[in-house]
């Protein structure tokens, strides 16, 4: 199986290849997405991304994360939520969502069983 492509990114809407429905924050995986809800986990931009967050993605047996930190970087990655991914033997690309996407897409395009969370706003 493999990772959805990101079609289109803008401020606030991202639409992933085959989904129907479009994002504001999304969660992709081999084989899936679906948007990325921060209540879930209590998210802010500070402290930023909690391993909670990343959990559904690297539990589909991903062997790269991406993260998309906004489009101004706003979102923090704690160095906590870095080990986090590193102790389970994923790799972890972290980076402003534009690039973060252009990235994840070219994982895609290689065939990798790559996962990512992106934020589509500051």
């Amino acid at each position: 199986m493999s990772s959805p492509e990101i079609a289109s990114l803008s401020w606030g809407h991202m639409k992933v290849k085959g989904c129907s429905s479009s994002y504001k924050d999304c969660k992709v995986w081999p084989g899936g997405s679906r948007a990325w809800d921060w209540r879930e986990t209590g998210t802010d931009h500070h402290p930023g991304v909690q391993p909670a967050d990343l959990e559904e993605v690297l539990q589909k047996g991903v062997s790269t994360l991406v993260i998309g930190r906004g489009m101004s970087e706003a979102l923090q990655v704690p160095s906590s939520t870095v080990d986090f991914v590193r102790q389970r033997g994923v790799e972890l690309i972290v980076l402003q969502t534009e690039k973060a996407i252009t990235e994840y897409n070219n994982l895609v395009g290689q065939g990798a069983k790559v996962g990512g969370i992106f934020h589509s706003t500051c």
